[in-house]
This record gives structure tokens, C-alpha cells and sequence, in this order.
């Protein structure tokens, strides 16, 4: 029996190409929100989620990280997709013809330059870039064109009008493989891979308090790769840091850096310990 991996979003979003590089052979089922994305790996019912972490342009998806935190998942692996962006319309639509444009709003966001030349078009939020050509084809909309990859255009018979139209080339999202796992140990065989590790923490609200909580990590020469700071619920002005740095948890280093960080933090918990992926740039 095939495995199954949650995504948000519907088939042909940007999602189903990180499950394909990070879950091949897995059955990829599609849902609305993140939250149930996180729910069904959460209580058993799904193997394995694919979310994404954050965007070269538009920095990081602040829900998940919540959602890290909240369900207690564990981060097995990364990757990183090319995010390219096409305008998509049913057979019969002519871009002339368009008047309203669907997709994520954090899709229609990286296309400014692309609504900036075409004034006529109006910007209309949806929850998914694959679902609003899905939308598109379901409802016959002859009026309107959608945003989304060349994936979503093949699978709903829609028509790709204008290719590559987002902003930066160099966009990418990065994407986390998530399950109900225990952090494991290298092998011997495997012990040239490159690692990294992700861990979140909290420390008093006072000053110099991050600087020590941090220098256990400067102190090892381990190189962080990513902070992130977010609120800290039910304590207003406090704050919750995300750290991605290099190394395995069973380096000497990187647990002589985790037992210091203990020592200063009110709250810490490993996050993953899984491969880095290589930053394909073209």
C-alpha cells in the first residue's frame, strides 16, 4: 500500500513537486489549509506532510512555523523548487479577453512588474495557485486567467498564455519533508553528508539574553544558516527564536552547544536533523 503525504493546496501546486522530490513513490493528497495539512500527520492518519518553510522573496511562512512548534512534528528533510510563475487561462480565453487574474496572494505579490504592465487586469485573491485554475475550468470563467505552474495548466486542460512572469528569476521556496519521527544518528555510510539542524527556543526578556543564548553556537564556529523570531503567545513582547545552523546532533560540537544553549534557554526543542539540500541558483 502506497504512503500518503499531506500538501496544502490542490493538485499541480508548487507543494506537489517538493512531495515528488521528497517522497517519491508517496500518494500526495491534497488539503485546503495548513492546519489540516499538520493535523493529519499530527493524530496518525497521513504518514508524512510537505510544507513550505519560506520564499527567496517573500521570506518565511510565519503560520508554519507556528504550526512547527504547536504539533510537535519533526523535520526529516529540505528542498528547495524554482518557483515559476505562468499566466493560465481556459482553451477558449484570449489575454485580451481577461479582466480578472486569480492565484495565492503571495503569488500575485511576486508578479508586480507583470500587473504593472497590464493595468486592465485586476489582482484577485484565491487560497491556491493550482486551485484557482482549477476554479477557472470548473465554473467556465471566460473573463478571467489565474497564476499558477505549468504543472496545474497540463492537469486541469487550461492553456498557458505567458510564461515566466514573476518578478526574480532567482525565486525559490524552501520546503520541509515533517513526520512523527525520532531524531536518528548517522550511520557510518552516510557520515559525509552534510547536516543541519533545526531548533527553537526562548529566553528571559533581558538584555544580553539572546547574545548569550546564541554564542553557543559561535563559541562551536557552527555556522547559522537562519534566525527567526516569532511572538510568543500569551506573553506579549516575548519571543519565540527559530535557528537553523550546520551540524548533526551527534556531532561533539553541536552537543556541547545544545547543552549550553539549555543553560540559558527557558524553553529549547530540536526541531529536525536531516540533510542540507543544495541551493540549485540558475
Amino acid at each position: 500500500m502506497r504512503r500518503s503525504v499531506a500538501f496544502q493546496g490542490a493538485p499541480g501546486a508548487f507543494s506537489t513537486v517538493a512531495a515528488r522530490q521528497l517522497a517519491a513513490g508517496c500518494k500526495a493528497v491534497p488539503m485546503e489549509t495548513f492546519t489540516e495539512v499538520f493535523e493529519s500527520v499530527a493524530n496518525g492518519k497521513l504518514y508524512a506532510a510537505v510544507i513550505p518553510i519560506e520564499n527567496t522573496l517573500y521570506g518565511s511562512v510565519h503560520e508554519n512555523y507556528d504550526h512547527l512548534l504547536k504539533y510537535g512534528l519533526t523535520i526529516e528533510a529540505e528542498t528547495f523548487v524554482r518557483i515559476v510563475h505562468n499566466l493560465i487561462a481556459p482553451p477558449n480565453v484570449k489575454k485580451g479577453g481577461i479582466r480578472r487574474v486569480f492565484s495565492h496572494p503571495v503569488a500575485l505579490d511576486q508578479c508586480r512588474h507583470f500587473f504593472e504592465a497590464n493595468p486592465a487586469f485586476a489582482r484577485t485573491p484565491y487560497y491556491d495557485t493550482a486551485g484557482s485554475v482549477k476554479m477557472l475550468m470548473e465554473k467556465g470563467l471566460t473573463d478571467a486567467g489565474a497564476i499558477a505552474s505549468a504543472d496545474a495548466a497540463e492537469i486541469y486542460g487550461a492553456r498557458i498564455l505567458q510564461k515566466s512572469i514573476e518578478d526574480d528569476r532567482q525565486n525559490y521556496t524552501r520546503f520541509f519533508l515533517l513526520k512523527k519521527a525520532k531524531i536518528a544518528r548517522p550511520s557510518n555510510a552516510i557520515s559525509n553528508v552534510r547536516y543541519k539542524t533545526s531548533v527553537v527556543f526562548t529566553v528571559k526578556n533581558i538584555p544580553g539574553a539572546l547574545f548569550r543564548a546564541l554564542s553557543a553556537f559561535a563559541l562551536r564556529d557552527l555556522n547559522l544558516t537562519k534566525i527567526e523570531s516569532r511572538p510568543l503567545r500569551g506573553k506579549p513582547w516575548d519571543y519565540l527564536f527559530y535557528v537553523d545552523f550546520i551540524g548533526h546532533t551527534s556531532d561533539p560540537a553541536v552537543t556541547h552547544a545544545l547543552g549550553h544553549l539549555a543553560e540559558l534557554a527557558d524553553m529549547w526543542r530540536v526541531l529536525g536533523c536531516y540533510p542540507a539540500a543544495s541551493k540549485q541558483i540558475s
